[in-house]
């Protein structure tokens, strides 16, 4: 049994978790409102996502629905693709690369050639008539990590004023409260905008409503919004809602989109809406807390991780990172480890999508890397805490996605390469595109289906659940062997068996046999064995899967000492690029350790050449690579 993070191992694991830390140690805050999205304070339950800004007199809440995507239902598989593989393959082995990629470009790539993005839905604007920023006083904006709700508070004019917001997985919905101190104190006005061109605004006596499309698409969302007041009164004028003279407010938003699955869009966001609300009844707003903060604490009580207080404690949040360098701030450590774990449940419940590269949140139309889901590193890293911190139910919905890629990518497996099994190359998106996208010298790699397996068997270690492993995992994980067990190749001395084409993400180009794929489907093979074994099943195919890994080309040392990226000995020693690709089996896989002292040695000089500064996810991967290596 392997485990994914002996860093967080060393430093914890209480599952009984007796107690929990204070309310301090386990809160991000700050003094001031967020003057940027990145500054904003998040919450989520999986499905429904919100960025709460805290501005006293113009507070903004940016909203995220999990399958506001741009797009439709497509195939994105290049009919005829594997007619041209073969000859990619020679010009390959010829040294003819930018030939290779040529041809590759115009006949192996995804159609479209790049995938979908992930969109905003919307903001949530309330507009408070009275407040003077320049009289506020005793302001607080903070995320408490254990009960999942932030809150804004401050004084003006003798007024204590509080906010409360927090995303409800029981409820699946989002909660705003409001309140400020005594009666009749409250008068603010609540309205919607969307960033997208097609949409429509309703107000009614006491509600919201926001209906909108995704421009060149088909998905089509609604989000509903209804106040209930204590006190006061509330009215419709132009597209907002008027709330004069309340005692306090409770603001219930729900939204949905027409999205069933990845084929189907034929749901009515409207109707779903509807349920959602009728579901609600007349709960009241501390019934609506209490399950909300159950639920959450259910999985977020089950760690614990106690590191020294300092002077430093009890800074602002931001302060504190600045400062961290400098300083003795241990519990910093701690908080980070949480806020990860707080994070990961907060953008990755069963039933809805799983965490995507900025996990629930995004404000913008185009966003980095079309927020998608970035399989060469980027959704693995936000799935190693799952296990190993004691959150295995939020793997369900990366599995889920998973029993899609893997349909979709059967697809991509016959008409790519003429084989059977499944296929994900280095990115999918909403509608589990699998095909090779952007350019074909990083976009053909077909082992990002094989590595999620590892999350598949992971689970089934830390669980030790066998039906998991027979409806689910197993299933996957044969399906992504047999790909390879199709698709492997001789070298021309036919010594060995290789991927390819395929490339060392995202480093190098186009080639033949890159090392992680190496070590990515000997582990595969391994894993699928044992799984079998498990099992019972599959004695002919297990037979077939250890004779194949007999003949895949070993991890090798090349003549800096390092540990080769490639089959040849092509290593730059002055290369800092920020994927450490070929140190897969050092972390997350576990074939190189100190068993094997000269890939040990050789693996540690490669993450020297590469060096320390890189982008953060990079650093975050050098971290455990280093802990692997003592």
């Amino acid at each position: 049994m392997s485990f994914p993070c002996n860093i967080l191992l060393s430093l914890l694991l209480n599952h009984a978790a007796a107690g929990m830390l204070s309310a301090q140690q386990l809160t991000l805050w700050e003094p001031r409102p967020a003057a940027q999205w990145e500054e904003a304070l998040p919450v989520g339950n999986g499905r429904l996502g919100a960025m709460v800004f805290g501005g006293p007199a113009d507070e903004k809440l940016q909203l995220n629905e999990h399958t506001v995507w741009t797009g439709e239902p497509r195939d994105y598989a290049h009919p005829g693709a594997h007619k041209h593989l073969a000859e990619i393959r020679r010009l390959l082995w010829a040294g003819r690369q930018k030939e290779a990629e040529a041809l590759a470009q115009e006949n192996f790539m995804s159609v479209p050639l790049r995938q979908m993005d992930y969109q905003p839905l919307g903001d949530l604007l309330l507009r408070f008539a009275g407040i003077d920023q320049g009289k506020v006083t005793g302001y607080r904006r903070a995320l408490d990590l254990d009960s999942a709700v932030a809150s804004v508070e401050f004084d003006h004019k003798g007024v204590r004023h509080r906010r409360e917001v927090f995303a409800s997985y029981p409820d699946q919905a989002i909660f705003v409260r409001l309140t400020a101190g005594g009666k009749g104190n409250l008068h603010c006005a609540v309205l919607f905008q969307s960033p997208h061109e097609q949409h429509t605004l309703e107000v009614s006596g006491d509600g919201l409503t926001l209906r909108g499309r995704v421009s060149g698409g088909a998905i089509r969302f609604e989000a509903r919004l209804s106040a209930r007041l204590q006190g006061g009164k509330a009215r419709a004028e132009g597209a907002s809602l008027v709330i004069e003279g309340a005692d306090s407010v409770t603001l219930k938003l729900v939204a949905a989109t027409n999205f069933v699955n990845y084929r189907d869009v034929s749901a009515d966001p409207a109707a779903r809406n509807a349920a959602t609300v009728s579901k609600l009844g007349s709960k009241t707003y501390e019934n609506l807390r209490q399950d909300h903060i159950a639920d959450h604490q259910r999985l977020f009580r089950r760690v614990r991780l106690e590191l020294p207080n300092s002077a430093a404690a009890q800074r602002e949040t931001s302060r504190r990172i600045r400062e961290f360098a400098a300083g003795h701030d241990p519990s910093l450590v701690a908080l980070v480890f949480q806020y990860g774990r707080y994070l990961l449940i907060a953008s990755s419940r069963e039933g809805g999508q799983p965490a995507n590269l900025q996990g629930l949140w995004n404000a913008l139309k185009t966003p980095p890397w079309g927020s998608k889901y970035t399989v060469n590193i980027n959704t693995e890293m936000n799935y190693w805490p799952a296990e190993v911190t004691n959150l295995p139910e939020t793997h369900a919905a990366l599995f889920g996605a998973l029993r899609e890629v893997a349909a979709s990518g059967a697809s991509t497996a016959r008409q790519h390469y003429n084989a059977g099994g499944w296929v994900l190359h280095h990115n999918f998106d909403l509608w589990r595109g699998t095909a090779p996208i952007n350019h074909a010298n990083h976009g053909i790699w077909p082992t990002g289906g094989a590595w999620l397996c590892r999350h598949l068997w992971e689970h089934y270690l830390y669980g030790g659940d066998t039906a998991f492993l027979r409806s689910t995992a197993y299933p996957l994980m044969k399906g992504a062997a047999q790909f390879f067990v199709d698709t492997l190749v001789a070298t021309p001395d036919g010594k060995w068996l290789v991927t390819g084409p395929s490339n060392s993400p995202e480093n190098g180009g186009l080639v033949m046999a890159p090392a992680m794929d190496r070590q990515i489907v000997r582990e595969l093979f391994a894993n699928t064995i044992a799984a079998a074994e498990v099992l019972n099943t599959d004695p002919q195919f297990r037979d077939r899967l250890q004779s194949l890994s007999a003949r895949l080309a070993p991890d090798r040392i090349g003549r800096h000492g390092q540990l080769q990226e490639w089959l040849e000995d092509a290593d730059d020693p002055g290369n800092t690029h920020r994927h450490v690709s070929h140190l897969y089996a050092l972390y997350p896989g576990a074939a190189i350790t100190p068993a094997t002292p000269e890939l040990f040695r050789a693996a540690r000089q490669s993450l020297v050449f590469r060096g320390d500064g890189a982008t953060g996810w990079s650093m975050g991967w050098k971290v455990n690579l280093w802990a692997r290596l003592l």
